[in-house]
């Protein structure tokens, strides 16, 4: 081993053992600290398989109290078991990072992180401007998106399936759910991991989390069967309040307005 290189390894393992004595949520969340977007990290909201949810104050010149941090956990730490479903589609357009991420190479799987967490602040940015119930995604990182909070400062808004809704609401819910599902796909997004876990419900008001995953129905072979058992897990929801709809039925129904471009 040369000298140069000898030295060079040492200052990356120096590095890498600073990085580790560091606040994790603090490195992550570093750029948001120094673009001037929070000011601090007020509470954690939500630890899951995927990810971690912070509450943040937001700086007073961004005109919002609060903003909510998503912190992703290293890709070999997370829990989806079948990505390859998801990504199917997705194209990678460089060849050297196409190759590096089906070689699984340590910079392929970097990217591939990277990559994880750019799709859903892009299909985020994207839902939001086309009138979807999605937060607005603010500003994102390698590891972090930056997006509209749900809640305020004491409370975190609850999961749909936290909250107990009379016949009446439940049916205007679903209904904007619906609404959501048809307008997702009419701009080539399927969530494909819908579910009342990842829907929040504040002040009477849905906003639809969790993108990562999200299909794009033109490209990806799976995208039916996705479509259908998002629609099938809110009818298996709304169930529960007495509202019975054929899940089958309605996604054979909305799939066909896809395919003949009428939505």
């Amino acid at each position: 081993m040369s000298k140069r290189k000898f030295f060079r390894e040492q200052d990356e393992l120096e590095e890498q053992e600073m990085l580790a004595a560091q606040d994790p949520v603090q490195v992550a969340l570093d750029t948001f600290f120094a673009d001037g977007l929070i000011t601090e990290v007020l509470y954690t909201v939500k630890s899951g398989k995927e990810a971690t949810v912070y509450c943040c104050q937001a700086h007073p010149s961004t005109g919002v109290e609060l903003f909510a941090a998503k912190i992703y956990r290293p890709r070999n730490n997370r829990g989806f078991k079948n990505d390859a479903v998801y990504q199917e589609g997705r194209v990678i357009r460089n060849g050297q990072v196409r190759r590096a991420v089906q070689n699984k190479s340590r910079f392929g799987r970097e990217i591939q992180f990277s990559m994880w967490v750019n799709y859903e602040f892009e299909a985020l940015r994207a839902l939001y401007k086309a009138g979807a119930d999605v937060p607005r995604a603010i500003a994102r990182t390698d590891s972090a998106i930056l997006m509209e909070y749900q809640g305020d400062r004491q409370h975190a808004a609850p999961s749909l399936q936290a909250v107990e809704l009379s016949k009446e609401e439940a049916h205007r819910v679903f209904e904007q759910l619906m609404d959501n599902i048809e307008r997702c796909l009419a701009h080539n997004y399927i969530h494909a991991d819908l579910s009342a876990y990842n829907v929040l419900y504040w002040q009477r008001q849905i906003k639809i989390i969790d993108f990562p995953q999200a299909v794009d129905p033109r490209f990806n072979p799976n995208a039916f069967a996705l479509l259908s058992r998002d629609i099938e897990n809110i009818c298996h929801y709304i169930a529960r309040y007495g509202l019975e709809r054929d899940g089958q039925r309605l996604a054979h129904h909305l799939w066909q307005k896809f395919k003949n471009a009428e939505l």
